[in-house]
């Protein structure tokens, strides 16, 4: 497989400075037709609960990845809801079945505005 994508997959800065995603994309280059792959993808996120205060008592605005969607060749193969219970950097894995060359596509949303896009090609033999 390869890596698409900007920082280390563990070592990953828990502090987020601006909007711009880190994303890390985890998927085989080549497969044969009818094969399950494996996918997984990381992004840098703090994921803040919104139910923790500051020393001076103040509540920290919630601020986390609230959905994935991953679509291939256009079709939606994978689609998560994230809550505030997830953690830190959220790492997802699924499998899908590789029928064709083509693109996997990875959009991540979120509170406050965030969105994270990224993008994988296959080449199904």
């Amino acid at each position: 497989g390869h890596r698409i994508g900007g920082g280390d997959a563990f070592g990953l800065s828990r502090g987020r400075v601006d909007l711009m995603a880190r994303v890390v994309v985890n998927a085989p280059a080549r497969a044969k037709r009818g094969e399950v792959i494996e996918i997984r993808t990381l992004a840098g996120h703090a994921m803040e609960t919104g139910f923790r205060r500051t020393q001076t008592g103040e509540l920290i605005p919630r601020d986390i990845i609230t959905q994935l969607v991953c679509t291939y060749n256009g079709v939606e193969v994978f689609r998560a809801e994230l809550h505030p219970a997830m953690a830190a950097n959220p790492l997802l894995s699924f499998t899908t079945v590789a029928t064709e060359s083509g693109t996997l596509e990875f959009k991540w949303s979120g509170d406050n505005g965030y969105a994270a896009t990224q993008s994988a090609s296959i080449t199904v033999v």
